[in-house]
């Protein structure tokens, strides 16, 4: 289902600028071992009011399958889909794991408060890494299926969710780790 597709980790990659500037991403570090298929996924944004537009190819044993890496979900026709990928602590992309697990827990390192120490053990005990990318042209709706998404694996796979030029958030949606001024991730 896309486990041949090569992937560039999102924090190591060197696009131009310019290419760098099309995309935001956020991520949920889950200490889940295993991510959920993603027919569960498809199944709690449909229950939040949403209608997932899957890949044509993609088909029914393609969403049962637990150890997929990447898959686009659109929220609307006329726009981008959100790529979502998955990186874990095994298999063929460990090397993007370890790189993005160590960048982040290099910027939580440098973190003296007890918030920032909190997602530091998130992102220790980390199995995998939930990815979204997308498109700065996204709409309300878009940010609010990515959010979805993002909900789901930070409910469903203990995780914790970090969005990049933002910082790390509390389950409750509360920014707890402000990383805007850093200039980090």
């Amino acid at each position: 289902m896309g486990k041949d597709l090569p992937i560039l980790s999102v924090s190591t990659a060197q696009p131009d600028a310019e290419q760098a500037e099309e995309f935001v991403y956020a991520r949920v570090f889950c200490q889940k071992e295993n991510s959920p298929p993603l027919k569960l996924l498809i199944e709690f944004l449909q229950s939040r009011g949403q209608s997932p537009i899957l890949p044509p190819h993609l088909d029914e044993s393609a969403l049962q399958e637990w150890a997929w890496v990447q898959v686009a979900l659109g929220y609307d026709r006329d726009r981008k889909p959100i790529q979502l990928f998955c990186v874990r602590d095994r298999g063929s992309y460990r090397d993007v794991y370890d790189q993005e697990k160590k960048q982040f827990s290099d910027i939580l390192s440098a973190q003296v408060d007890v918030e920032a120490q909190l997602a530091l053990e998130y992102v220790t005990r980390c199995r995998f890494i939930l990815t979204t990318r997308i498109a700065k042209d996204v709409t309300d709706e878009g940010y609010d299926f990515n959010g979805w998404i993002l909900e789901f694996y930070q409910e469903q796979c203990d995780g914790i969710v970090q969005i990049d030029s933002q910082g790390f958030y509390s389950p409750k949606g509360d920014l707890i780790v402000d990383l805007s001024a850093s200039g980090e991730s």
